[in-house]
């Protein structure tokens, strides 16, 4: 069975073979770790197939830490102070509503939100040729692609105050996000994708952002447009959230999400067994703040264990992705390579 068959599978919920893992290094801990991380990459080739040790010139990287102002082709600035971590937006073209007036969003065929050029040929034949080696294929929005951005626009304490007075002005706004994103996404179904991505942040650490009363009625209807341009087109739908999101659960299931992408911890593993396990693929965000960053190696063992038993099962439903950022050690990424090499096959064993 392929890594495509078994991730779709798994999905679906029609007997994997494993527990699907996906591990993503972020550039910062690269830089802090250098050659020590890298050895625990090599070490553990079945989660890093596209990494290549020696790529990385850390020279040009010197302590980690930089200054860098981008501009947004949404009009807003972006911040960094290390490479690697994302900024924060700085300037808010919107701030005013008088500004809209005039506002005008970027044409997504034509650019990227950063990144320069948009180039659809190109990214159509990435897609295709990962289709004829066998491979899974995925679109994405940018991530913050409705939320978020209506903050970036107009800042995030107006944007409370527009929610909280049903701020007219706000609709148009929505309206014209929507628009591209619905062109985005129309352009990776054309292209045959098995998944698109549409991920945001919708939560805290221990609560919702906004109230489920103002995620109902200012951001479920632009999901529930998305993911039908999406489920139209027989792909399956993913959402990713960082934070609490355990409220809105089924609303997200009600708009059609296919795989549901929570953090555990915040979350809380028996609520999520509760109110998502056997209705939505879980594609689930391992802790990267509390056990595997400061855990032992018994700890982050029993951490994956658990996971597995309360929320996998042999029909599926389970998948894994976890993000390494400072101050996660390059020891602990071992454990935790090695804690999933052990349980990605527990129901099958």
């Amino acid at each position: 069975m392929t890594e495509r068959e078994n991730y779709l599978k798994t999905v679906r919920m029609e007997d994997p073979k494993w527990i699907p893992a996906s591990i993503s290094v972020n550039l910062a801990s690269l830089i802090e770790y250098k050659g020590e991380m890298e050895e625990v990459i090599k070490r553990h080739p079945d989660f890093f197939p596209w990494f290549r040790p020696g790529s990385i010139d850390y020279s040009k990287y010197g302590d980690g830490t930089c200054d860098i102002l981008e501009r947004d082709s949404w009009g807003y600035d972006w911040h960094y102070t290390m490479y690697g971590i994302e900024g924060c937006v700085t300037h808010h073209p919107l701030e005013n509503w008088e500004n809209l007036k005039t506002y005008r969003a970027p044409d997504p065929d034509q650019v990227l939100d950063r990144g320069g050029k948009r180039d659809w040929a190109k990214e159509f034949s990435r897609i295709a040729a990962r289709k004829q080696a066998g491979q899974l294929t995925s679109g994405s929005l940018v991530h913050g692609f409705l939320f978020l951005r209506l903050q970036y626009l107009r800042g995030f304490e107006n944007l409370m105050y527009d929610m909280a007075d049903d701020a007219p002005q706000l609709y148009k706004l929505i309206g014209m996000i929507d628009e591209h994103n619905l062109k985005i996404t129309r352009r990776y179904c054309e292209a045959g994708v098995d998944i698109m991505e549409v991920p945001e942040d919708l939560g805290t650490e221990k609560s919702m952002v906004i109230s489920k009363e103002m995620f109902q009625k200012f951001i479920k209807p632009s999901y529930r447009k998305i993911v039908g341009e999406i489920k139209k087109n027989n792909v399956l739908a993913s959402i990713h959230s960082d934070g609490y999101i355990i409220d809105i659960i089924d609303d997200l299931l009600e708009v059609g999400m296919d795989i549901i992408n929570p953090q555990d911890l915040c979350n809380g593993i028996d609520n999520l067994k509760r109110t998502l396990k056997g209705r939505a693929c879980i594609r689930l965000d391992i802790d990267r703040v509390k056990i595997t960053p400061y855990g032992s190696r018994k700890e982050i063992f029993e951490l994956i264990e658990e996971e597995v038993k309360e929320l996998g099962s042999p029909r599926g439903g389970l998948d894994f992705i976890y993000g390494v950022y400072p101050p996660v050690t390059p020891d602990r990424l071992n454990y935790l390579c090695e804690a999933l090499e052990k349980y990605r096959t527990y129901w099958w064993d």
